[in-house]
Order: structure tokens, then sequence, then C-alpha cells
């Protein structure tokens, strides 16, 4: 189950869970009997609503994460015909249907845009199949009420009896275009009968979710139409263009145990950390502190650079859009000349002609007009001002009346075409684009990487992690390998570059202990300059390169970037063990609530670290138990606050911190609408460093209708709102800003980085693989209300 841990998108089923999945329950024993003892079950059918869901295809409503056990709203229709005049959602509409008479019966479902009509054999949901459908792209639909339009609308004739119920289960998704409805029809099978909508005279509910919490999800059927675990959709998984969906061994090397500290610690000598790009007391403006947050660079290429999204945003390559858009990257080739200048002098455009003597000049000509175009300029794409062709498709209106009498004496009738959809013929004297099949160009190879700098870029959203040279890595690593170990494979190399007085980098190598086993190095290195390099700096180290080193003898990497030395940084050991609480605040938001603790619990079953702790603060939510919610989970150790009065994310965040009694331990203040990768505990160790680092990763925010297996989107460039930071640096620097922002929130991130940097920290900022912000709108949540539907 958790060895596609990153190819999650729902809470995954243990491999021995039978298929369909058992029902432990009858639904109609949730509230006590039959539903024919109740008259509230009568003339209704349930229906489940998943909001703010992009496509028009039912197999895009299977993606959605919450899908079919968490809906955005569970209520009833009255009918199976609905339009509630609204986009981007998808429905789940199930119950019984009755039949008012023993026969052979046809069903047909109409639909703006895709929908499904499954019908079982009998009352149970597991034996459901497809009796008819709208379409399976999104593109297909029809207008309401039109019953006939596509074959796959109409089922088979199926036999039904009075005397039973049948268990049934409409499906329906609408994009953001057209008069969204869905509508079943049945008819007794006789071809002059037309289809009517079922009514409510003969459904029933499948059960009676009135009095039920929104996380309580056993009754909800889940069968072959709506489940997205079946074997049926699995197949229909396409291959996403994303290469972070590949695999890194990065993404596992967690898993491989840690060489022993002790084995490590004298093979550097130590050397004093402190770079010159610190901000410690300095004044900031506000809201500017994200201006002196630096990037680091990373090696192997960890493909997180968005190239499935460059079609739509090209910013990567810093050009314009529009020059782009007009000229495209011509500038980057060279075209070869051609080999005969004489005959590539002009473009000749035209039908072919016996000899260029032959044209004639004259007006009354019979012979076709040739054009004459310079090559050259062709291809920067200008032409002279071409005369004016009679019969030309360019002409204006009042040109061609002006001229029609003379033409029609001239010429003879053209043959006018029945239909007007149909293509002129080009007439002649048009201009058809040249292609030139052998035209060849000289290209330089271009490396767009080495245009970026660390400078945090917060315009461009789709471009990776800064890629660290391989020359540079090779030669620090081979300066560490000659002290250590026998190296197997450099899994992850970050550099933090300081020109003034020497890079900081995170060495995570594979390497042979002894022949035999395969251990994990993962530490901070750094390459500190002379000190007569530093002395350019008002802040130089007086105590020179190290505490107590002799100057080492020069190497290729002295002499190619300055005298340096590798030493190990003093006081920037990060601890692989240490307890790290996600803190986040939430109100009414059952269905995220739930889908983060499963998240939570499918961490620890993927990684059995235990050393991990979830706060949750609750504004009172009315829609789910959240702390019976985590009880039931099973997480290594949790803690729950309830609050009333409005949502207030400071707030909340403040009062989770305060519950943390280790000031040695690491917060990570969190959202909820977050999918988190394997090795997130790895990576928030690895980067939060008591005194010196705080870690703020980048989140990629999923568009509308994407997720985890289909990574659409870009990165959140702007956000500093997921951060790591260990508890007695929070407060050190003050904690969250619980009075200027109370009940509302955006800006308080960047208010508290302000603070952190002005402390002295360094913030870490990486782009990290497969970590997903899910789309969802703003409606419904924490302290919003709705206004009340009209009643047309």
């Amino acid at each position: 189950c958790f060895s596609h841990w990153r190819h999650r998108s729902v809470p995954c089923l243990d491999p021995s869970y039978p298929w369909p999945p058992p029902q432990d329950k009858d639904p109609d024993s949730l509230s006590g009997g039959s539903p024919s003892l109740f008259p509230q079950y009568k003339g209704k059918a349930n229906l489940h609503v998943f909001e703010d869901w992009c496509g028009g295809a039912v197999r895009h409503l299977r993606k959605n994460l919450h899908f079919p056990l968490f809906p955005h709203t569970r209520t009833t229709v009255k009918k199976l015909a609905v339009s509630p005049k609204w986009k981007n959602y998808g429905l789940r509409i199930f119950g019984y249907i009755h039949p008012f008479k023993d026969g052979d019966f046809q069903f047909s479902v109409a639909s703006d845009d895709n929908s499904e009509f499954w019908l079982s054999s009998d009352d149970s949901p597991s034996n459901s199949r497809l009796a008819a459908f709208v379409g399976k792209l999104g593109t297909e639909w029809t207008a309401p009420g039109e019953f006939t339009k596509f074959s796959s609308q109409v089922s088979k004739p199926l036999r039904l009896m009075s005397s039973r119920r049948y268990y049934f289960e409409l499906l329906h998704k609408q994009d953001d275009r057209g008069s969204d409805h869905v509508e079943v029809g049945w008819r007794i099978f006789l071809p002059s009968l037309k289809f009517e909508v079922i009514d409510s005279s003969y459904i029933s509910l499948y059960t009676d979710e009135s009095s039920l919490k929104m996380n309580h999800v056993e009754h909800i059927p889940q069968t072959l139409a709506s489940h997205p675990g079946s074997h049926l959709w699995a197949a229909q998984q396409d291959e996403h263009g994303a290469d972070m969906l590949k695999a890194d061994p990065r993404d596992t090397f967690f898993l491989t145990p840690a060489i022993e500290a002790s084995r490590v610690e004298n093979v550097l000598v130590p050397c004093a950390y402190s770079p010159t790009y610190v901000v410690k007391d300095f004044p900031i403006a506000r809201y500017q502190g994200l201006q002196f947050v630096y990037l680091s660079f990373v090696y192997p290429n960890d493909f997180t650079r968005l190239t499935h999204m460059e079609t739509e945003n090209k910013c990567f390559y810093r050009e314009s859009p529009l020059y782009l858009e007009k000229f495209g990257f011509y500038k980057y080739m060279k075209m070869d000349e051609e080999e005969d200048p004489r005959q590539q002098a002009f473009l000749f455009l035209g039908p072919d002609s016996e000899s260029p003597g032959s044209l004639g000049t004259g007006p009354s000509s019979r012979h076709p007009r040739w054009q004459l175009i310079p090559s050259e300029l062709w291809l920067i794409g200008m032409t002279p001002a071409l005369p004016e062709a009679a019969g030309g498709l360019e002409t204006t209106v009042s040109q061609q009346e002006e001229g029609k009498g003379q033409e029609e004496e001239e010429d003879e009738e053209e043959e006018v075409s029945d239909y007007s959809y149909e293509a002129g013929e080009l007439q002649q004297g048009w201009l058809e684009d040249s292609i030139n099949w052998q035209r060849t160009f000289s290209v330089s190879s271009v490396d767009f990487e080495l245009l970026r700098s660390d400078w945090n870029d917060l315009r461009c959203n789709v471009s990776g992690n800064l890629q660290l040279g391989e020359s540079e890595v090779v030669d620090v690593v081979a300066q560490y390998m000659e002290r250590i170990y026998t190296l197997l494979r450099i899994i992850n190399v970050e550099k933090r570059r300081d020109t003034a007085r020497g890079n900081r980098y995170l060495l995570e190598l594979e390497l042979a202990e002894r022949g035999q086993r395969t251990v994990r190095l993962s530490e901070y290195v750094y390459v500190l300059l002379h000190q007569g390099k530093q002395d350019d700096s008002a802040e130089a180290n007086p105590d020179g390169l190290a505490l107590g080193a002799t100057e080492p003898q020069p190497s290729a990497w002295s002499i190619l970037y300055g005298k340096s030395v590798l030493c190990r940084p003093l006081r920037l050991s990060w601890r692989q063990d240490v307890m790290v609480h996600f803190v986040v605040p939430v109100k009414n938001q059952a269905r995220w609530v739930q889908q983060f603790i499963s998240d939570m619990a499918g961490l620890y079953g993927a990684t059995r670290d235990a050393n991990f702790n979830v706060i949750l603060v609750d504004f009172d939510s009315e829609d789910m138990d959240v702390e019976k919610a985590l009880q039931d989970a099973r997480l290594p150790r949790f803690q729950y606050l309830r609050r009333t009065g409005n949502f207030e994310r400071s707030a909340g965040l403040q009062a989770g911190v305060d519950m943390v009694e280790d000031e040695h331990s690491i917060v990570f203040l969190c959202d909820l609408h977050i999918h988190f990768p394997a090795n997130i505990l790895d990576s928030i160790r690895k980067h939060c460093v008591e005194g010196k680092l705080a870690y703020a990763p980048i989140v990629m925010r999923l568009s509308c209708g994407s997720s985890p297996r289909e990574p659409n989107g870009y990165w959140e460039v702007n956000g500093f709102g997921l951060f790591g930071i260990y508890k007695s640096d929070f407060d050190r620097v003050g904690g969250m800003n619980t009075e200027e922002f109370r009940d509302r929130w955006g800006g308080e991130d960047w208010e508290l980085l302000d603070r952190v940097l002005q402390s002295g920290l360094e913030v870490e900022r990486l782009r990290l693989r497969n970590f997903y912000h899910y789309y969802h709108s703003k409606r419904g949540m924490w302290n919003a209300r709705s206004k009340k539907p009209s009643k047309d």
C-alpha cells in the first residue's frame, strides 16, 4: 500500500480488501428498519454534491480527492431531473427505483455535460451495471429532454418487477459552460412511447443521512460506478507529462540507515559559520523580508521545473510573452545560406508556368500574374504591397461591386457553391505561404539555467530549483571522500552561495561501509574562502580559516575558485530524530480535516517514524467530531484544542504552538489542504537548525481538476505560510502577530518572515518534490456565509 505513496490521491486500500467492497450493515438498519416503514424515505433520492471541480467528464469526477465518500453537500432530490444552475461541480444521485408494473423497461439519460446511469439487477449496490451514458470525453452534451441524441443514452430493455426495488446510481459532471442539467427518463419497451422523467412517485432513499456527521461514511455505497479504487477505472489512468512524477532516489533516501555521527565527527576541521547575507538587526520595511530570501542550488536535477506547464507559461526563458508569440525562438537559430543564391534570390509564388518569359503584364492577359518577393523579406515576415488582382479574395465589398460588370463580361461565369461553409478556391494572384522543406539551420547549445541567479524570483512560478554544476559537486565530494568510506551514489547536494565568505553545502551521499552495509550520509559542509578574501567583508572572521586548524594544501578547487578550505561549520548540525509538530487550525471543514488526518496516518504507515505530532486547533466545528476522528486514527501522537468564536488563523497557530512543551523541537505551521511527500519529515528536519535555519518549502498549487497523479498547476513562490522553525526560535522572534491579524488572514506569513530574518536566522527556500496544495475555493470556508439560493 505504501510502496506507491507519492502516487496516492485517495487513502489506499488493503490488497486483501474484497471488491466490490462489502457493506458492513444494511443501510436501512442504520435508521432502524426497512424504508417501506418510514414515510420519509419515499419520494426522494440521496444527492451528494462535489463542488469546485473542473472538467466535463465523469472520469474527472472520479479523480476528485473526496469522491465518493466526502462530498461538499449531502442532501436529497424529489425527482431524477436536477439543474442547480451552477458550474464546475459533480453530482452523485443514488437510491431505489420502484417500477409501477411488471415488464420490460428502457432507461435514457440526458445531461450537460457527461453523465452515467447505473442500475442494479436487485436492491444490492454491488450488482450495479452501466445502463446508459452521455459521453466519455467531457465534450458531449444534450439539450434538456433530448433522450435520443446518442446511441449510448438509451439502455437495452430490462425486465423489472413492481414488487421489487432496484438500486440505481446517477453520476453527472458539469464544467463551467452551458446550461447545466441531468435527467433520467424511462418507458415501457414500446417504440411508440416517449421517455418520461422518473419522478417522486417511483423513487426512495438509500438511507436517511440527515442526522449524520459529515465524517460518518460507513453507510455510503461503494460500487463499480463510484469507487476510484476499483479495477474498472484503474486501467484508465493516463500517463502524465510531469517529470516530477518519475522516481527519484531523494524520495526514499530517508529509509536508508544513517551513518553513525561519531564516524564522521572529526573528518573535517571545524570552522566558524557566519554568512554575509544574514540580516540580523537590519531594519526591514514591512513585508520586505522576502527580498532577503535567497534560493539554493541543487544537484542532480530534481525535475521540479514544471515543463508540462510551459505551453501556457514560458517565463522560464525570460522573454516577453508578446515577443515569443510574434517571433518565437528563431533568434536562437542561424539559418544556413541557400546553395544557389541566383536561383533563390527571389521567391516565386503562383501556379507553374512553362517559362518566365510567357508571363503577361496587360490586364487582359489570360496568364496568371506572378508575384516576386525577395526571399530575405519573406523570411522576416515582411512583404511589399501587392497590386490588387481582380477577383482576389482580399478585395473589399465595394471594390467587388464596382468591378463586377466588367469581370462578368470578360471571364466565364464561375460556379457557385451550394454550401456556404465550403471554402472558396484560391484565386490566381492569391499568395500562399511558402514552405522551404530544405531550409536548415545552425544552433549552439544553450543552457538557460545559467541565466538564473539565487535571487528569490517572484515572477516565474513554473521554474524549478536552481541547478548546481556537476564539476563543482564532484570536486567538493572528492575532497570529502578522501577521508571516509567508499562512495556509491551522490543522492542530493544543495548549495547556498556566499561569494564573500564561502559556500555552504548539504551533502547527501550513499556510502558503502567496509564494503558491506549501505549507509546514508547527510550533513552540512562549508567551503570557506581564504582570510584575504574575507577581509573584503566588514564582518571577517578574526579567527582565520578554522579554529585551531592549519591551512590544507592547494587543490584544483583552490586554483579555480580562489584559495579555500573544506571544513565543518560549527553549530550547523541537524538532528535526525527531533520531534516535528504539525500545527493546523480548523473550522467546519470535515472532508478536508478527515483527509488531513488520513494523510498523517498514512505518513506514519509509510515511514514508521513516530517522532511527529499532530496538533489540531478546532474553532468550534459543527460538521464533525474532530477529537474522535483523531482518536480513531492510527497516529503516533496528537493533541486537540477546542476554541470558541470565529476562525482566526494566527491565533489558532499560536495556540497550537503554545501546547508544545519542548522548546528544542520543531513546529511546522501548516495548512489543511496539503498533500505531503513521504520524505516530508526528513526534509523539515535537515533544513531546520536551532538558532541558524528555518524552512519555508515551496508548495505546488494544483489547478482546478488536478490531482497529485496529474499535477497541473504552479509553484506558490509568494507564500510563506508553510513554515518550519524550532520552537525556541519561534518564541524568540515573538510568535504570530495575533493582534493585527485576527479574523483575517493573508500577510501574516510575510510579517512573521520579516521578524525571523531580523533575528539573524536564515530561511531555506526550496521547491519540494511532490508537495502539493489541493485546489479548493473559498466558498463555505471558515467564517464565510452563503447567499440563499433563489427559488426560480
